[in-house]
Formats: structure tokens, C-alpha cells, sequence
């Protein structure tokens, strides 16, 4: 009985979800890994940085490592325009930001609508991903924001900060 009743509650649990467009791709990301959405401000290069760190921005006092999310991904790097935003994400207790091409919505999807995803996503490593969402009209990749960088390069985002 009780399998029956795991199953019941498995299904019904709720992800809530920020997502965001980077190219004609979908992603989302856990709602309690972000602090807040910003629109773009000036970022201020950072000499020997990986080539993903865009650079770092004062936030209300605090500098934050800017990474571009189009460059970690493997996509080619874009112009930034009015609908570009900075996700400020914490990260094993370290906040960053991620340049994203536009913030979508808030989302709320039930845990049954996802599945494992394969192993490349619109040319995306699957390591980067936790599922992949099937909405109506669309798919949702959903992003391990953990997964995203490595301990090491978390460490080096640590360099750019000093």
C-alpha cells in the first residue's frame, strides 16, 4: 500500500521553476537557486578570467563573477539587447550571475510532465541537465545550475573576485 502511496505523492509534487531563453532554447532553473533577476548592467572585464566569466559587477556592494551562460553552454556569443538579464544565482554558497538572452516566467510543473534527459540536448551536454520538461507547445530543459561549473572553475571564479 504504501508503494501505491509513493507513487501518488511522487506524481503530484510541484517544481517551480524560473525560466529563461538562451537562443530558441528553454531552460529552467530551480526557483530557490535564484536571488534575483537583473537587467543588464555594466560589467567590468576581468584580465586571465576562463572565457565563459564575462567579468564582474558591484551588486549593492558585493562582487559578483558574471558568467555567460551562451559560452558555457557551447553557443555561440550574442549581442546583448533590452531583454537580456543577469540570473544571480548561489552556488555552493557562492552568489553568481548568468547572462541569459531573455527571462520567460515563473513556472509550476508537476515532477510527472519531466523525464530524464538524453544524452545531448539541442547540442547541450546532459551532464548540465537534470530532465527535460514536456510542456503543451514546447520542452523545457531543465538546468543543474549545480553541475554548471566544475569545483575548479568555481575556485578560479573565487581569482576573479579578488
Amino acid at each position: 500500500m504504501s508503494e501505491v502511496k509513493d507513487q501518488r505523492q511522487e506524481s503530484s509534487e510541484i517544481l517551480q521553476l524560473v525560466s529563461f531563453k538562451i537562443g530558441n532554447e528553454e531552460f529552467g532553473v530551480n526557483i530557490l537557486k535564484v536571488q534575483e533577476i537583473n537587467r543588464m548592467m555594466q560589467i567590468t572585464k576581468v584580465p586571465n578570467a576562463p572565457n565563459f566569466v564575462d567579468g564582474v559587477i558591484n551588486l549593492r556592494g558585493r562582487i559578483i563573477p558574471i558568467i555567460d551562460l551562451r559560452i558555457r553552454l557551447g553557443m555561440p556569443k550574442r549581442e546583448q539587447d533590452k531583454s537580456t538579464r543577469i540570473v544571480v544565482v548561489e552556488l555552493e554558497g557562492k552568489t553568481i550571475g548568468f547572462i541569459v538572452d531573455e527571462v520567460s516566467e515563473v513556472l509550476r510543473i508537476p515532477v510527472s510532465i519531466t523525464e530524464p534527459p538524453p544524452p545531448m540536448v539541442a547540442g547541450i551536454n546532459a551532464d548540465y541537465i537534470t530532465a527535460v520538461g514536456k510542456l503543451e507547445d514546447r520542452l523545457l530543459i531543465l538546468l543543474d545550475m549545480e553541475k554548471i561549473l566544475s569545483e575548479n572553475e568555481l575556485n578560479a571564479l573565487d581569482k576573479t573576485r579578488e
